[in-house]
């Protein structure tokens, strides 16, 4: 029985783990590529990030969204397509699992990564920051993140970039225990006080 069960082939026991079937979020993963956007992607991109902005629409700082903030969006994120000191990933869905025809609907979540330059009295000089990151709540829970993540991580290590950084949003309980799930610690905290400024004071927008 000893010698059965160490082996996990006996009548009833385990199958072996390397024949055990993958699971749900595996296959998912496994359904998913991770691709470098191009000028040609900024209608997605644009979209993605706004979709971002407004699941925040409760926090103190992403929540201000601007009227015209798409028509501003378009101009900001085609210069950062442009960047050559900055990538943005997106995660589409492979032939295997699509269910549109459009190819702007199979893109489920998106990463953009920056070489940032750090403080000069402290180590290390650069590094890369990691922002505007994005699923699609139908993605969620099926590793698209950590695709993205090893995506920046490829990224940075030719560039001699070791380290990353992030800022999420203090309210976003899940999105703060996936960032500690993928090693990120707590650094420190971004604290908001309103100054009251008369009206005739302000700057025009």
């Amino acid at each position: 029985m000893l010698e059965r069960e160490r082996r996990g082939r006996g009548p009833g026991g385990p199958p072996p783990a390397e024949l055990e079937p993958p699971s749900p979020a595996a296959r998912a993963a496994a359904a998913v590529a991770i691709r470098t956007a191009t000028a040609a992607d900024l209608d997605v991109v644009v979209r993605l990030r706004l979709a971002l902005l407004r699941e925040h629409a409760g926090n103190p700082v992403y929540g201000r969204l601007r009227a015209d903030a798409p028509e501003r969006a378009r101009r900001l994120f085609a210069a950062q397509l442009a960047s050559t000191r900055e990538v943005t990933f997106l995660a589409e869905r492979t032939s295997a699992d699509r269910t549109s025809g459009r190819r702007d609907d199979r893109i489920v979540g998106i990463l953009r990564c920056i070489e940032s330059v750090g403080s000069p009295l402290l180590d290390p000089e650069r590094y890369g920051y990691v922002a505007s990151v994005y699923v699609v709540p139908a993605a969620r829970r099926e590793g698209v993140l950590h695709l993205l993540l090893d995506a920046a991580v490829a990224w940075c290590e030719p560039r001699g970039l070791d380290e990353l950084r992030l800022h999420s949003a203090a309210d976003n309980d899940t999105g703060n225990a996936a960032w500690a799930a993928l090693g990120f610690a707590v650094a420190e905290h971004l604290r908001v006080r309103p100054v009251r400024v008369p009206r005739s004071d302000r700057p025009p927008d």
